[in-house]
């Protein structure tokens, strides 16, 4: 991923949820818990392998500590995402957020950077973050 320039949609979603995952001191279980139900679950995903899930997750971390790499990840996932897809990726960064039942201050600055890389429009973006709060409530 690091040589190329430009990603495929599936790798784009992937790197879309390390970035929210690797906030606040490194990814938890719990996230790549979260990280391989959704690639197993979901139907962007269906050809997608667990291989490649790994592949792309280890070339997105790396990608981020390369220097500037934060902002090199947001230009090759917006370039690799149509508008549609963009909502995807931001849905599945907040799975990704709440999988630990808390939400730290920089994985809000994180959402937020997010949502403004991919240009959504602030009432959707509320929505999904609703959704996904909805989602990991507990009793």
């Amino acid at each position: 991923m690091l040589a190329r320039t430009g990603l495929e949609a599936q790798e784009a979603l992937v790197c879309t949820m390390v970035l929210a995952a690797a906030t606040g001191g490194g990814i938890t279980d719990r996230e790549i818990g979260v990280m391989s139900g959704l690639v197993q679950t979901l139907p962007i995903f269906r050809n997608f392998s667990a291989e490649r899930l790994g592949t792309a997750t280890d070339a997105a971390v790396a990608l981020l500590d390369e220097e500037d790499g934060l902002a090199h990840a947001a230009r090759l996932i917006r370039g690799a995402l149509e508008p549609r897809l963009r909502e995807t990726a931001y849905a599945l960064a907040c799975e990704v957020v709440a999988a630990d039942g808390f939400v730290q201050q920089e994985a809000l600055r994180m959402l937020d950077f997010i949502r403004s890389e991919l240009h959504l429009d602030p009432l959707v973006a509320a929505a999904i973050e609703r959704g996904a709060r909805a989602r990991h409530q507990q009793a």
